[in-house]
């Protein structure tokens, strides 16, 4: 009885931590401290969306790839320095992660007016929320209060979610991350926006799939050939227009999804119910997306006196 319980109560006051961590974030964490500080960062947003859409999608990119290593915790962000190995040189990560220099100019800014007060973590956060919503996808309340991270982590930014992944792999994946079948689907709508680069997707339109669209398959060889040209960049959905929509799940029943990790959402298995939802209800999408996206910024971060408040985003204090 005694070695039974152990692990219940292991699992019960874990639980409890996260809950405890997740419960000090709120909406109103800056209202006397930075009261302005969503108005700068939805500002510089603006100015770097109207200057390349594409700029919206690669920093909501950037948050995905943050929270899946070691938590919401801006450890994307750090660069090389001694004991850190920055996790911009990831397999996921490295010549395709961008946006830093946004996320620079947003602290810049917030630091004249509240120094040493707002994290990069609750930055970040805020950006890929702004993102969304200034290309047209749904806004929510941002819940706050994340401390940054002193520490990167190479080893853990190498195994993020990979483009040639099976839905029984990406599911674990998110199920470690305490997300499920239903946040792995809607989460995915995010590559509604963006690019893809040519060996992300070049087996999948190449090799035949079962599951692809033939005359689709032809037209992406256009901008992926058998050999050559890796990182030539192709719309994640078609037709791209820079709009964050539901046209990512139409494309899926259409089995014109571009990545593999993308169409195995619709493909016989547990999550083709969710897609077929999404492809025909729009606002169920936004609805969704706004929950998942609060609830993935909950992911391992850190609060109270944990980590610290970076004063340059880059490096640790």
């Amino acid at each position: 009885m005694a070695a039974s319980f152990r692990p219940v109560l292991v699992l019960t006051l874990l639980s409890f931590l996260a809950f405890n961590a997740h419960s000090q974030l709120s909406t109103t964490f800056y209202a006397k401290s930075c009261p302005n500080v969503e108005r700068i960062v939805r500002s510089v947003m603006a100015k770097a969306v109207a200057k390349e859409a594409r700029m919206g999608a690669s920093i909501l990119r950037l948050l995905f790839h943050d929270c899946f290593v070691q938590g919401c915790d801006a450890s994307i962000l750090l660069d090389n320095a001694p004991g850190i190995s920055t996790e911009k040189n990831a397999f996921g990560n490295v010549n395709s992660a961008r946006g830093f220099e946004v996320i620079d100019a947003i602290k810049v800014q917030v630091e004249l007016q509240c120094k040493a007060t707002v994290s990069c973590a609750d930055i970040l956060a805020l950006a890929a929320r702004d993102s969304v919503n200034l290309l047209g996808g749904p806004n929510w309340a941002m819940p706050l209060g994340r401390r940054d991270s002193r520490t990167a982590n190479l080893a853990e930014a190498n195994n993020l979610p990979a483009p040639f992944e099976s839905l029984s792999q990406l599911a674990s994946r998110f199920a470690a991350k305490g997300l499920n079948a239903r946040d792995l689907t809607v989460l995915s709508g995010a590559h509604t926006v963006g690019f893809a680069i040519c060996t992300a997707f070049r087996s999948r339109v190449w090799g035949g799939e079962p599951n692809i669209d033939p005359s689709f398959a032809v037209s992406s060889r256009q901008t992926c050939p058998a050999n050559g040209g890796d990182t030539i960049l192709t719309a994640l959905t078609t037709p791209n227009t820079n709009r964050f929509s539901n046209q990512f799940y139409k494309n899926l029943v259409a089995r014109r999804g571009l990545l593999h990790s993308d169409q195995v959402l619709f493909n016989g298995g547990a999550t083709d119910a969710f897609v077929r939802k999404y492809s025909t209800d729009a606002s169920a999408f936004s609805r969704d997306f706004a929950a998942s996206m609060v609830k993935m910024g909950n992911i391992g971060v850190l609060t109270g006196r944990q980590g610290e408040v970076r004063l340059n985003c880059r490096k640790v204090n």
